[in-house]
């Protein structure tokens, strides 16, 4: 399997924003870590090996990157306007310097999203935000509203960031069309240890209600918020995707 680490100096963030990418072709998977993790937690979990299949045959061509939550999110020192701004920010990392990247090493191709626990919102934030230069999102096990990270402050930034909040209210004929033209919307979740499978029919019914054509797929009571699930969950749904 083709393996390459990238790294620059991101002007959104002003920080060092390394990446991986594994394989040599095929369709673009767009990987965000969980927690406060880095850019390699997905392959030291053995979930690239899970779609390795995949990478090797050419189907698949995946990149991992880091995110910024152990500063922003997952940060109780930063003050909540600095929090949201990094959110921001983060977005703008995404689009204005990953996707470039990946469209070029992949002629031109846009991404479907993936990630796990806070990488599942990371993820299915940067598709909702972005549909038009996306192609969909698989997001595990997730939460996808913020406004508990932030102890009751409110801003734009968290507003946008924010898919519980944003999307319901949703209506225009640029975005619409095209989240209604999704590759794939995935929202899985257990109902297992740890896991919270009313966050993903929160965001399936928000879905619905926009005529968002998206599959909820509620894994079993004895599937946990854990790292084996997680690698038969991606598998399962690439091989019927790819």
């Amino acid at each position: 399997m083709e393996r390459r680490i990238t790294s620059w100096h991101s002007p959104a963030l002003g920080m060092e924003m390394p990446l991986v990418a594994y394989g040599h072709s095929g369709y673009p998977l767009l990987m965000f870590p969980t927690a406060a993790a880095d850019f390699l937690e997905y392959e030291r979990f053995h979930l690239v090996d899970s779609i390795r299949h995949h990478i090797d045959a050419g189907r698949l061509r995946a990149y991992s990157i880091n995110s910024v939550n152990r500063y922003s999110l997952m940060n109780e020192q930063a003050p909540p306007p600095l929090k949201s701004e990094l959110l921001a920010r983060y977005d703008r990392y995404i689009t204005d310097e990953v996707l470039p990247l990946v469209r070029h090493e992949t002629g031109g191709q846009a991404p479907l999203t993936t990630g796990a626990s806070l990488g599942a919102y990371l993820a299915a934030n940067a598709y909702f935000r972005h549909p038009d230069v996306l192609r969909g999102a698989i997001p595990m096990s997730g939460s996808y509203d913020v406004r508990p990270w932030f102890d009751g402050y409110h801003d734009d930034n968290v507003y946008f960031n924010n898919p519980v909040e944003y999307l319901p209210n949703l209506g225009d004929e640029y975005f619409l069309p095209r989240l209604r033209a999704a590759d794939a919307i995935v929202i899985l979740t257990g109902q297992g240890a740890y896991e919270a499978p009313d966050r993903s029919r929160q965001l399936s019914a928000i879905l619905h209600s926009k005529g968002i054509p998206h599959t909820l797929d509620v894994w079993g009571h004895d599937v946990d918020h854990d790292w084996p699930w997680w690698r038969k969950m991606l598998p399962y749904w690439l091989d019927r995707l790819l």
